[in-house]
Formats: C-alpha cells, sequence, structure tokens
C-alpha cells in the first residue's frame, strides 16, 4: 500500500516488563504540515507514543517511519525532532539568545547564520527585546515561548509537544494555546502534540487521537469526535455527556428506537453495526437537552416519557446546570443559555426532558 503519511506507526507495540503492553499495536499515519493531538488519561499510552517518535524510547515491536523511512535505529539528536516539555528544559545560566543558538552549536552551524536563524526564531515567538535576559528573569509564558522558539530554531522536519502548557494559570494556557495554533498555521511545521485537557485538544488541532489502555479508539476531527463519537469512551471523555442505558428496540438507516433501562422509549442516532436486540448507551450532551414543564407537556408517550425531578440549579454566569432526580430521568444534566428560555426551570420541578432525533447517538455498550 503506498504509504501516505510523513510520521507512521506501523504495528507498533511496547512493553517494559516483556508482558504487559502499555501500547497494544499502534497504527496511525500523520500528514506532513498536521497538527495531531494525542489526547488521553494518564497512563492510556500517548506520552510513551511520543517518546518513542522522539527516540527516548524503542518500540518491542513494530516500525515508525518518517518521511518514509525507518527510525529505530537513528538517535533522538539526528531525528532533527523539535521538543518542547512542560517544564521548559532551559538552561538557567545562558542568556535566551545562547539557549536558542545551543541547537545550532551542537550542529556545527556558522556564527553568522547561528546569529540570524536565533533572531527569526525570537521574533516568531515576539522574544526578539529579552534576547540577553535569563530564564529566571521571564515570566512562565515568556519562557514557554523561547522553548518553542528553541525547538523550531533548528527548522526541524517535526516538532513534538508534551503536555507543553500545563504549568501555566487558565487565562495564559487559553493564550497560549492561539499562539502555537497560529503559529503552526503560518509555519506549516508537522506538530504532534500530546495532552490530558479535551478542551485544549478541541482548540488546537487538526485531528484528535484519543488514547485508552494503550490504544486508539478514535481518530478523527475535533467536531467529529463531539458529534460523532465511536465508543462510550470517546463520548464522555471529549466533553460532558449523559448516559442512558437501554436495548436497541429498532433501527431504520442510521435513526432508531432505544428502549431504556428505566422504561420509556427515546429516538436516537444509530452507530454503525448496531442491530436491534443490541445492548447500547445513549450519549446525550447537556446542552442538547430541553425540559418542559410536566404540566405543559403534549401526550406524546404521557407517563412513559422521560420525567424527572429538579434537584439543583447552578448558576455559571453564562449558562444554567440543572441536576434531575427521581423518576426515569434521574442523573441526568442539562446546561441552559442564561436567557429568558431559563426562567420557567425551578428547583424541585417535574420535568420531562426532550431532545431533537439527531442530538443523541446510541453507541456500542463498552467492554
Amino acid at each position: 500500500m503506498e504509504n501516505q503519511g510523513f510520521v507512521e506507526f506501523a504495528g507498533v507495540q511496547k512493553s517494559y516488563d516483556g508482558r504487559t503492553l502499555v501500547i497494544e499495536g499502534l497504527d496511525l499515519s500523520i500528514p506532513k504540515g498536521e497538527f495531531l493531538t494525542m489526547l488521553g488519561p494518564s497512563g492510556s499510552g500517548k506520552t510513551t507514543s511520543l517518546m518513542m517518535l522522539a527516540g527516548f524510547e524503542a518500540p518491542s515491536r513494530g516500525e515508525i517511519r518518517v518521511a518514509g523511512k525507518p527510525i529505530q535505529n537513528v538517535p533522538p539528536h539526528r531525528r532533527n525532532i523539535g521538543m518542547v516539555f512542560q517544564n521548559y528544559a532551559l538552561f538557567p545560566h545562558m542568556t535566551i539568545a545562547e539557549n536558542l543558538a545551543y541547537p545550532l552549536k551542537v550542529r556545527r552551524m556558522g556564527r553568522a547564520e547561528t546569529e540570524r536563524r536565533v533572531a527569526r526564531a525570537l521574533d516568531m515567538v515576539q522574544m526578539g527585546t529579552l534576547a540577553q535576559r535569563r530564564p529566571s528573569q521571564l515570566s512562565g509564558g515568556q519562557q514557554q515561548r523561547v522553548a518553542l522558539a528553541r525547538a523550531l530554531v533548528f527548522e526541524p522536519d517535526l516538532v513534538l509537544m508534551d503536555e507543553p502548557l500545563g504549568a501555566l494559570d487558565k487565562n495564559l494556557r487559553e493564550h497560549m494555546q492561539f499562539e502555537i495554533k497560529h503559529l503552526h498555521e503560518r509555519l506549516g511545521v508537522t506538530m504532534v502534540y500530546v495532552t490530558h485537557d479535551q478542551a485544549e485538544a478541541l482548540t488546537m488541532s487538526d485531528r484528535i487521537a484519543v488514547f485508552n489502555r494503550g490504544r486508539v479508539e478514535q481518530l478523527a476531527t475535533p467536531a467529529e469526535l463531539y458529534e460523532e463519537p465511536a465508543t462510550v469512551f470517546v463520548a464522555g471523555f471529549i466533553g460532558e455527556n449523559n448516559r442512558l442505558s437501554g436495548v436497541l428496540a429498532d433501527r431504520q438507516g442510521d435513526r432508531g428506537t432505544v428502549r431504556l433501562e428505566s422504561g420509556p422509549v427515546v429516538q436516537a442516532r444509530v452507530a454503525p453495526g448496531l442491530e436491534a436486540g443490541a445492548l447500547v448507551t445513549v450519549s446525550l450532551r447537556p446542552e442538547r437537552v430541553r425540559l418542559v414543564p410536566a404540566e405543559a407537556a403534549d401526550g406524546a408517550g404521557g407517563e412513559r416519557g422521560l420525567f424527572g425531578h429538579v434537584s439543583d440549579l447552578i448558576y455559571l454566569g453564562d449558562h444554567i446546570r440543572v441536576h434531575l432526580a427521581d423518576g426515569p430521568a434521574a442523573g441526568l444534566v442539562a446546561k441552559i443559555p442564561n436567557n429568558a428560555d431559563h426562567q420557567h426551570v425551578r428547583p424541585g420541578g417535574r420535568y420531562r426532558v426532550e431532545w431533537g432525533p439527531a442530538d443523541a447517538i446510541a453507541l456500542p455498550v463498552g467492554p
């Protein structure tokens, strides 16, 4: 088969003890110029995969290729890969300019070319006026910019980032997300980014590989992962969702009817491969939930509908978070925009839960 990927993992496995697989056969193709995020909880295998690509870990089986060439036997310093770490890893005794010049010095680059590249890289991250300062004289955000510039200064084929914004506060973290995203758009360099923060992944990525227990559960664009999760794990890890257990009663094309364990029958989109009689979990995003006062609910479904009482109303500024208790809808969460529409919702009130036919998806029950 023709190799279309700039970076490729082909049947890659990793075990540290020879018995337990940390990576269970990774097949992943990353086109040149893509911003791909490896997303998952701690211990899912995302950082191990990045470290194998960087050359700090070796695969137990399989092959990793960059530009069509296997790199297992190429030492890290010869892979032409830039790295950005969470702790910045700057040399404290060197100036900012000297930190950036170091990887060029290792590559025996001439003085004039070194100075040109350092100046260009600093301008790229808007740090040109601070070239003679030391890392201790910079803020966390400025140090992270320097670390990013140092990863780019030698014009690498590939830039790898391991939780690079984890040490920053929320506002600065969000600002740096956009800076890195815009820098990627300007330079077109291939970037592989590791994070456990799903909001960060949704903001920055061209595609996201969702890792779970050493394998990729789904590889897709941010919108596809959110709107069309392939598994219950992905639905729960990407954004927030309500889960309703039941049986797929029937299916017509990509739509179907699910009889919930709590009794009501609901409509949902149906994931590929599911047939009538299958055990399913219905995934429903809280912002897609509509609450209709019980006394105003129409007769469709009557008392067999999905009803519950409001146990908590939490004011969160831009939206109201509603928790339901008692009855078939017990445990569901709704997010209601903070506008006139939310005024009918009151603590203790009884409501029918509704949603559009395309707003929920029935997924296979996970292992």
